[in-house]
């Protein structure tokens, strides 16, 4: 079971990136080859990093889910690890774990990890792709995945297509999710897989209130049955109120939202109403 790893970046956290780098060459076994992806960056200096690493740069911001695309199709590996530039894998034993985990499982299709903060080692609830989070040391099924701390099957990538280019940030990975999903696939979250990273804010990006709403609607309008697209998306419209964003986030947030419902958004392949059960049984039915 060979693992390759995608790292995208935008230049701007070199000794992160390093770092992140050295982490990925410690990991015990099969060296891990690693293509990473400036976006819209020239190519970081990488010849003196441990292990079998590449860069490439792109000569504009594609976006994550483009980016990610893009250095996915550079590996020739079973799986693909996708890393966020300022992580860390700290246990050296990660990479067997995950090895082990889709050998056993021929259904695995994605493997989301816990990502914990360096500093206080605690995992922010955001981070844990359950509607009911619990225990952030606990495993199991999910319907989601965290983007920059994830292993996906490279069958997966190639059955659904990949992340969606154009949602350019949010939501890509619940789109993949739903569509991996709906292809038989099983996404599952490992506490015991674990990347570190700094806590963080989602809103720290300027596009994060458009974006957030377009690509919400973009994901009902691909994916649910009609019946349940008002569904979900009147239910985060409620929850997005009821969590009193400022004035200027709200503003965005509708223009994003008007956005969703008058750009194309992509191939629509509603998922099977089998799928709408399996997710509701595995707690998170895609109407919240």
């Amino acid at each position: 079971m060979t693992l390759g790893a995608v790292v995208l970046t935008r230049g701007d956290r070199p000794a992160e990136l390093t770092a992140l780098l050295a982490s990925v060459a410690a990991q015990q076994g099969s060296p891990i080859p690693v293509v990473v992806v400036a976006n819209g960056a020239p190519a970081p200096e990488v010849g003196s990093a441990p292990g079998q690493v590449r860069a490439m740069s792109l000569d504009e911001n594609v976006g994550i889910p483009a980016g990610r695309n893009v250095g996915a199709a550079e590996l020739d590996t079973d799986v693909v690890l996708f890393l966020d530039d300022d992580g860390n894998l700290p246990d050296p034993a990660a990479a067997a774990l995950l090895r082990d985990a889709f050998a056993e499982d021929p259904e695995l299709g994605i493997v989301s990890f816990r990502i914990v903060d360096p500093e206080t080692g605690t995992t922010q609830r955001r981070h844990v792709p359950r509607l009911r989070v619990g225990d952030p040391g606990k495993s199991g099924p999910v319907t989601t995945f965290l983007g920059g701390a994830c292993a996906i099957r490279a069958d997966v990538l190639a059955e659904t297509g990949g992340l969606p280019d154009a949602f350019f940030y949010a939501h890509e990975e619940t789109d993949l999710a739903w569509r991996a999903l709906d292809a038989g696939w099983d996404v599952e979250y490992r506490a015991d897989v674990v990347l570190e990273h700094p806590a963080t804010s989602p809103a720290r990006h300027a596009v994060y209130h458009r974006m957030n709403a377009r690509n919400r609607v973009w994901l009902a309008r691909r994916n649910l049955p009609w019946p349940l697209v008002p569904v979900y998306l009147g239910s985060w419209v409620v929850l997005t109120v009821a969590r009193g964003s400022s004035r200027a986030g709200l503003r965005a947030w509708a223009g994003g939202f008007k956005e969703g419902w008058r750009t194309p958004c992509g191939p629509r392949q509603p998922m099977a109403w089998r799928t709408v059960w399996r997710m509701t049984r595995l707690g998170r039915p895609p109407v919240i």
